[in-house]
């Protein structure tokens, strides 16, 4: 019984999957690795999910400190030790607070003075722990973000779950060659 699956290699790969891989490249994330090195192994999931993450990313409407406050808080419901390394900087360096990212970490409720930062968290509790957000959740989510904004935020934690997985699925260190950064 043959181990996790195998990252494409990125000097062998098929016509198509260079394709996507070279409009990968050329895009804001500048190189293949993680969910979207996984998804080549389908060349067209690949393309279509990278253009997905790429709007979720660059294209919202929601602040870049939101977005990243929900992607930790997925990367951290899942154990999903790649996405939280790549997203840590991000989300300090677009002004979440270092305690915050810490309680994330350890699993312990943030303090979180900022109502934009609280309807964000609460929402993407709620959704990831109970599979839905309540009446009062989804009313101070969408006052904070409207929405445009409510449905991105969905959206960015469904991505961010598809890339959770599909990093499960290999044996992937991290881009500093250890194999974890969350605690357990």
């Amino acid at each position: 019984m043959p181990g996790r699956l195998s990252q494409p290699d990125l000097a062998a790969l098929t016509p198509e999957q260079q394709r996507v891989a070279d409009d990968v490249a050329a895009g804001p994330r500048g190189e293949v690795r993680g969910p979207v090195r996984m998804w080549l192994h389908s060349p067209e999931l690949a393309a279509r999910a990278q253009k997905l993450g790429e709007f979720l990313r660059w294209g919202t409407a929601l602040a870049p400190r939101i977005s990243e406050l929900v992607i930790l808080v997925t990367a951290r419901h899942y154990d999903c030790d790649y996405i939280w390394f790549n997203h840590r900087p991000l989300a300090l360096r677009h002004g979440i607070a270092v305690e915050t990212v810490e309680s994330i970490a350890n699993r312990r409720q943030p303090v979180l003075p900022a109502p934009d930062e609280a309807a964000a968290y609460a929402f993407a509790t709620e959704i990831l722990q109970r599979h839905a957000v309540g009446d009062a959740t989804l009313a101070r989510a969408r006052e904070c973000f409207g929405e445009r904004g409510v449905i991105e935020m969905g959206t960015i934690i469904g991505h961010y779950h598809s890339g959770a997985i599909a990093l499960s699925l290999a044996d992937i260190s991290l881009p500093d060659g250890t194999e974890r950064c969350l605690p357990r």
